[in-house]
């Protein structure tokens, strides 16, 4: 595991302890109601970039494995924000979303730059966009079905494979 906690520090693997730092915006960021399936597309396509960058960037298949888990892990912590089981606020850093174009060259091929962050960093520029429908009354138990269905629909269709 040396030099994985180069990235988020010791004893933060996924992140989850890394500070939180909501930025005031003049203008309120608001979440809005897409179809499904564009947000799905979005996130597949998040998704096959994230299998693209470790299957092209890293040789070392156990290397492969820590980093998957290592993502997987830090989405797990962001799963446990939306239930509101952390302390965090639901939310994303803007200055690292950003960065989202520096990931590929002009080509079409994969950036090999420095992009001048660490994980630790991840946080410092919190957006935490106002809408949700999350009330301390029904929210819980409401997450905790919605999770229990995902898990359910995600285990009948990893038992077939």
């Amino acid at each position: 595991m040396s030099g994985f906690d180069n990235f988020r520090g010791s004893s933060n693997f996924d992140g989850s302890q890394n500070a939180q730092v909501v930025v005031v915006q003049e203008q309120e960021v608001v979440c809005h109601t897409e179809q499904i399936e564009i947000i799905q597309q979005k996130l597949v396509i998040l998704q096959e970039m994230a299998k693209r960058i470790i299957t092209e960037q890293i040789c070392e298949v156990e290397t492969q494995t820590i980093v998957l888990a290592q993502f997987s892990s830090s989405m797990g912590s962001f799963q446990n924000d939306i239930g509101r089981k952390s302390s965090k606020q639901v939310g994303y850093d803007s200055n690292v979303a950003g960065m989202i174009s520096n990931l590929t060259n002009s080509d079409g091929s994969l950036s090999t730059s420095d992009l001048g962050i660490n994980g630790t960093s991840v946080g410092n520029n919190t957006i935490v966009p106002g809408g949700s429908n999350w009330n301390n009354t029904d929210g819980p138990s409401a997450v905790q079905a919605a999770s229990n269905a995902a898990q359910s629909a995600a285990n009948s269709t990893s038992s077939l494979s």
